[in-house]
């Protein structure tokens, strides 16, 4: 019986968890024209955001782009085909690596550091006091923390996708000797095409990245507000955070991937 009965608060807790993150997301949607007013606050989300996570971005996309060239150059050379290492490595960094990297990363530092700052506000009864004053908590404190984190996510990712074809470039390189030259050349006809303004292996992964930020957000600021029982509470809100924000990632950028290339086929 203690079976079933944790199994069903588990499936409850989860349940009323998602339909509260859904309600906050509807109504962050609808508190939009408050943006005007909110833009000072947008922009230092916006910073914390971006530039703040912009060092570990970079570092984590360039050795992944090396790692990823490296692994998929050694199976290449078996094969004698390692001359097209800029192909995989700029379709991979672009269609998947480099938005989920980047997801990963925002979930794990900014993600985290919103859970924790709204769920600290949420124990010491701030949030209670904003309401008390007739301030709405969804447009002062989390319709700017989701529409930062949904603009420079993609803008984050667009910096990962580049570093890490780079990273794939210095491997190729020094180790698999494909000429820089040949490796940018194969990896531009890999992703542009003549007939399309914006290729779709780009846009697809901005897309993701897009997607993920506002996920990202909306679940850790739904964890931050639901938080309660003090310190050990706000421990548990960005833990459940950053969980729900990697699985969430990983299952919509399947989902992602499936609607684009096999919905979409144009």
């Amino acid at each position: 019986m203690s079976v079933l009965s944790n199994t069903g608060n588990f499936a409850y807790n989860t349940v009323r968890g998602a339909g509260f993150t859904a309600r906050l997301l509807a109504q962050t949607a609808l508190s939009l024209h408050y943006v005007p007013r909110r833009s000072r606050f947008l922009l230092d989300q916006a910073y914390a955001a971006g530039v703040r996570a912009l060092p570990v971005t970079m570092v984590v996309a360039l050795f992944a782009g090396m790692i990823l060239a490296l692994q998929t150059g050694i199976e290449l050379r078996r094969f004698g085909q390692s001359q097209i290492i800029g192909t995989v490595t700029a379709l991979s960094m672009c269609r998947e690596m480099g938005p989920f990297i980047t997801g990963v990363i925002l979930a794990a530092t900014v993600g985290s550091a919103m859970a924790a700052e709204l769920g600290t506000m949420k124990v010491s009864d701030e949030v209670t006091a904003l309401e008390v004053i007739s301030v709405d908590p969804v447009n002062y404190l989390v319709l700017p923390r989701v529409l930062a984190l949904t603009i420079m996510c993609p803008i984050l990712t667009a910096f990962s996708d580049l570093i890490g074809i780079f990273g794939g470039s210095i491997v190729g390189q020094i180790q698999l000797d494909v000429s820089p030259t040949y490796y940018w050349d194969t990896a531009r006809e890999a992703l542009f095409s003549p007939d399309r303004i914006l290729p779709k292996d780009i846009y697809t992964g901005l897309f993701k990245a897009l997607v993920f930020g506002c996920l990202i957000a909306i679940v850790s600021c739904a964890a931050g507000i639901r938080a309660s029982g003090g310190a050990l509470g706000v421990g548990r809100a960005v833990q459940n955070a950053v969980k729900n924000s990697v699985i969430l990632i990983i299952v919509s950028g399947y989902v992602i991937t499936w609607f684009f290339y096999f919905l979409v086929t144009a």
